[in-house]
């Protein structure tokens, strides 16, 4: 069993878990649930921003412990501050040492849009997703059928978040589906961990020019940012290279004075 596997396991363990004792009608009484969601897509294509999604994120799998100790409030503050276009908060606890908490914290303390990233297998998450203060949500093709993409995406769409679609290889490129607003190429290799922009590249001339493409993960230059904008790249998701400095809202400001 690889990563993937391993956690996609645990998120189903995790759905059944709380499907037994949490009732759809906590999610609606939320006072995130009704709210009109800040759209990625319309701030996207208004520009006067960095194109960057700041993430705020303590471990991973392939990294281990990155910044224990960051206060995301302080981390969201400062991103939004020095001109992030959007926030992705990892709500994952078990292998990147996230929560619902987190995400809840973030969207209560700044008014851009705010990323759900989780590894989202059923329509239960989504409607968390909206309680917790998620604008949008990620879904990640490498665990999900073509069919389970367009359901769940269709479904964040019919109570009014906005969908990032996350591809990984050319393989995946037949997940893309009306319904998903953002398609994400992810640099890294989720088995191996290896970061290949030209492969990324590649893959972004198959995209229709429609749909609106984002960077993702092994972004560590301004010329990165400039490779990719030069592609038709409209969007950066980086959070690694801000979260290991010990303040990662200064190291985000400093990024983007150079850039």
């Amino acid at each position: 069993m690889n990563i993937l596997e391993e956690i996609i396991a645990s998120k189903r363990k995790y759905v059944k878990e709380k499907k037994d004792w949490f009732a759809i009608r906590q999610f609606e009484s939320s006072s995130f649930f009704d709210r009109e969601c800040e759209s990625f897509v319309k701030r996207c294509k208004e520009g006067g921003h960095t194109g960057i999604i700041a993430e705020f994120k303590r471990k991973s799998p392939s990294k281990g412990i990155i910044n224990e100790k960051a206060d995301i409030l302080e981390v969201v503050s400062s991103y939004e501050k020095y001109g992030a276009a959007a926030i992705s908060v990892l709500t994952d606890e078990i292998y990147f040492g996230g929560s619902n908490d987190d995400l809840w914290k973030a969207k209560s303390e700044v008014d851009i849009p705010v990323l759900r990233k989780d590894f989202i297998i059923d329509e239960f998450q989504v409607l968390e997703a909206k309680s917790i203060g998620a604008d949008a949500i990620l879904l990640i093709a490498a665990c999900l059928s073509k069919e389970e993409v367009k359901r769940l995406a269709a479904f964040a769409k019919s109570i009014g978040l906005e969908v990032l679609l996350e591809l990984h290889d050319e393989q995946e490129l037949d997940h893309i589906c009306e319904e998903a607003d953002m398609i994400g190429i992810n640099n890294r290799d989720l088995k191996n961990f290896g970061v290949n922009k030209d492969r990324s590249l590649k893959m972004a001339e198959k995209i229709a020019g429609g749909k609106l493409k984002i960077a993702e993960s092994g972004i560590t230059t301004q010329d990165d940012i400039r490779l990719f904008r030069e592609n038709g790249f409209i969007g950066f998701l980086i959070g690694e290279l801000f979260m290991k400095d010990p303040d990662p809202g200064k190291a985000f400001h400093e990024f983007i004075r150079l850039l």
